[in-house]
Order: C-alpha cells, then sequence, then structure tokens
C-alpha cells in the first residue's frame, strides 16, 4: 500500500488542466442556473403576488414539486426522459454544444427557482403592511412603492436564505456528474481512474468545494452588510 503523496497531483500538469477545466465548467453550471433560477423565481413572484387564484395554485403546484422530488432524479429525467423525446434536429444541436452542461443548466435552474421565489416570497411577506400604506401616503404608486420602498427591504431580508440557497445549488453542481458533465467532481473521478491516488484527489476535489462555497457565503455576507441601513448610515 502506498503513502499518502499529494504532490503525484499537484506536480502533475495534466491532471492539474482537468481540475481547472472541472472548476471552469462547475461555475458556468452554477452561474447559468443561478441566473435562470433567479429569473424564474421573480417571474414565480409576480404570478404568486397576481389576483389570480390560479395562478398561484400553479406557483404552488410547481413549488411543491421541486422541492419534494430529489434534484439528481430531476436531473435524469431531463437528460435521460425529456432530452430524447425532442427532435431529432434539436438534439443534435443540443449534442454539439455540449448537452449535458446545457441540462444540468436547465435542471438545476428550474429546480432552484422554486426555493429562490419562496425566499423572496417570506422576505416581501417580512416587510410591514404599513410600509405600503405610507409609501402611497407619500405619493407613490404601487409600482413605485414596489420598486422603491417594499422591494429592498424585501430582498434584504430575503437574503440570508438565498445566500444559503445559492450555496447549496453550488455543491449541487456536482450532481451533473451523473449525465455526464465534465465538472469539477468528474474531473475528479477522471484523476481518481487514472492516479489511483484516491485520498489524495478527493482531499483536493473536497478542499476546492470548501473554498469555493466559503468564498460563495463571504460574498453573501458582504453584500448583506452592504445593504444593511446601519452600515451604510456609518459609512
Amino acid at each position: 500500500m502506498s503513502g499518502f503523496d499529494l504532490s503525484a497531483i499537484l506536480s502533475n500538469q495534466e491532471y492539474i488542466a482537468m481540475l481547472l477545466h472541472g472548476i471552469e465548467m462547475t461555475f458556468i453550471i452554477f452561474i447559468g442556473s443561478w441566473s435562470l433560477a433567479m429569473s424564474l423565481a421573480l417571474i414565480l413572484l409576480c404570478i404568486r403576488f397576481s389576483p389570480s387564484r390560479f395562478g398561484d395554485r400553479l406557483v404552488a403546484a410547481y413549488v411543491s414539486y421541486h422541492r419534494n422530488v430529489p434534484t439528481l432524479v430531476q436531473l435524469m429525467l431531463w437528460y435521460f426522459g425529456i432530452f430524447t423525446l425532442l427532435p431529432s434536429g434539436l438534439t443534435g444541436w443540443l449534442t454539439e454544444h455540449n448537452a449535458e452542461a446545457i441540462f444540468a443548466v436547465v435542471g438545476l435552474g428550474l429546480c432552484q427557482a422554486a426555493y429562490f421565489s419562496e425566499d423572496l416570497r417570506s422576505g416581501l411577506r417580512s416587510v410591514s403592511p404599513g410600509q405600503m400604506e405610507a409609501a402611497k401616503a407619500l405619493g407613490h404608486s404601487y409600482l413605485s412603492a414596489m420598486r422603491f420602498i417594499i422591494m429592498p427591504q424585501g430582498v434584504r431580508n430575503a437574503l440570508p436564505p438565498l445566500i444559503n440557497h445559492s450555496v447549496s445549488l453550488f455543491k449541487n453542481s456536482s450532481l451533473a456528474l451523473v449525465i455526464g458533465a465534465s465538472e469539477l467532481t468528474h474531473a475528479v473521478k477522471e484523476i481518481e481512474n487514472l492516479s489511483f491516488q484516491t485520498f489524495e484527489i478527493y482531499l483536493v476535489g473536497t478542499v476546492l468545494y470548501l473554498f469555493f462555497s466559503l468564498l460563495i457565503m463571504g460574498a453573501g455576507a458582504y453584500l448583506s452588510m452592504r445593504l444593511d441601513p446601519a452600515w451604510r448610515a456609518r459609512a
């Protein structure tokens, strides 16, 4: 049995290149799915706050599905199920343009939108109804009050769960391994198969995920601090 030798991983240029490519693909999947999730979450939020009871129930069903079905199962449904039902021309185009990464972005983004929409909804509901009344008394329209008074407070209140779910989304990008996306976990697995340095490469992967997760949490904490009225008053 060979001893612990981290240099066998860190001194190999091929392995380093594989890790860097994995990190790049991980962030492509993370940023793409985060952007899709937040955009869709805002749409779901608008439907939730609309007078339509049907729309509200539709969003509730959407949220229930994505929060109660494992993310891994959703990714497999998209890639191994829905992908095969698409027209051949479209499947060919997707295959040429990294279908694995595209479906990882779609699957993770649609799933995370359910969590983001509920975070934003809770943040808005935590704003006192008196804020809207005061805004209207000052001459604001409904849209103006939402944009300049209600939404800033709601988003600030929603930041802690949004940050936590953003970190969860980053970690869940590793699930794209099962559909063949060449992200960080895929790179770690490939290096293990080539080097047989199982402990060393998984230690490197663990440290990388921990580092980037803490980086995202730190960026979120800094944003929360910048949006804090007390901090801005002292600045």
